[in-house]
């Protein structure tokens, strides 16, 4: 159970970074992603579960 939570809490530190780092860089993607269609942002969301999937798999 320990390693969800490192997981999540890794997830959180690296979703901060671009809005801590850049936050007018992260301004204007949120604008842009704000304007893609929903089916471009669900297919890149599902792409990069597989992704993530395969790569926990690899290192598992």
């Amino acid at each position: 159970m320990t390693e969800v939570f490192t997981a999540i809490a890794l997830v959180i530190v690296i979703e901060g970074l671009l809005p801590a780092i850049s936050p007018a860089t992260y301004r204007r993607a949120a604008m842009q992603l704000g304007a893609m269609p929903d089916r471009v942002i669900r297919y890149t969301g599902l792409g990069l579960m597989i992704v993530g999937a395969i790569v926990l798999h690899l290192l598992h």
